[in-house]
């Protein structure tokens, strides 16, 4: 009950003062609203332009989402079923990868990333293909925030799917191959159906991790237009310091897509979590 509360009441407080004007948070920090106002939702939602926010921060969750969903299938398919000298290897370079921070990779993908931009750039230059103003592939880009995202989030998809697909048994790979199917005819019929637990266990895990990210986005947007919700509410804020309320709304506008998200899928989230853990 302890842990219950002082996880709670820090939420309902900042629920609470966001409806006080700065004025009243002052002097009434922990009391009740006086006067109830949703000026601070609706100033907030018109400066900080929430609606982009939240579309963008859909689109690179979503987006995200299914990218890391399909490739480790795919590749924890090739790695489980597909025998070859190089499996190992290879499946062991990308395990290395759960090893590594993200903190620890930030300022190598930023250099990277624009390195990649600006000599992809040149090239085309050269060839005549673009202008003299600047490339962008991967930096201020929804692709590369996809593809970044996908990317840092596969070492762990990897290693859940080649563990799950790994318990498939054999025999239903081999009858498939006798009817004449190949590998691919093999993932998409047989593979897929078979892994939607743990599709959906890697599903729930990484929507709410790529739904709050916040360091690797500040790296590779700084456009308005671009920004995620993490991001735009941190912006946001850092120029409201002494505007309290409108602050807690703004705070409390990011929390809420997480918390309806939970509210509508917590029976499918329970499921894919006990299906994911325990495989028949």
């Amino acid at each position: 009950s302890v842990f219950a509360f002082m996880t709670v009441y820090p939420l309902v407080w900042l629920f609470l003062n966001s409806f006080k004007t700065t004025t009243e948070f002052r002097t009434n920090m922990m009391g009740l609203p006086i006067e109830w106002t949703l000026d601070n939702y609706i100033s907030s939602w018109r400066i900080g332009t929430f609606d982009k926010l939240i579309g963008n921060s859909i689109l690179y969750t979503l987006g995200s989402t299914a990218g890391i969903t399909f490739f480790s299938l795919l590749t924890g398919f090739a790695f489980a079923k597909i025998k070859s000298k190089a499996t190992g290897f290879i499946y062991g370079s990308f395990i290395i990868g759960i090893l590594l921070t993200i903190q620890s990779l930030m300022v190598p993908l930023f250099l990277e990333v624009t390195a990649i931009d600006r000599g992809i750039g040149n090239i085309l230059r050269s060839l005549g293909l673009i202008g003299s103003g600047e490339f962008r592939l991967f930096h201020n880009t929804r692709f590369g925030v996809l593809i970044i995202y996908i990317g840092s989030a596969l070492p762990v998809g990897i290693y859940m799917c080649t563990e799950y697909i790994r318990g498939i048994p054999g025999a239903i790979i081999e009858a498939a191959q006798i009817d004449g199917a190949g590998y691919f005819r093999i993932f998409g019929s047989v593979i897929v159906g078979m892994s939607k637990p743990i599709a959906m266990t890697l599903s729930i895990l990484n929507i709410p991790l790529l739904w709050n990210e916040f360091a690797l986005i500040n790296i590779l947007v700084s456009e308005t237009s671009l920004k995620s919700l993490p991001l735009g509410i941190y912006k946001f804020s850092g120029g409201l310091s002494s505007d309290y309320g409108k602050q807690f709304a703004a705070l409390v506008i990011g929390m809420l897509p997480m918390l309806l998200f939970y509210i509508a899928f917590r029976r499918q989230i329970t499921a894919g979590v006990s299906m994911g853990a325990l495989k028949e």
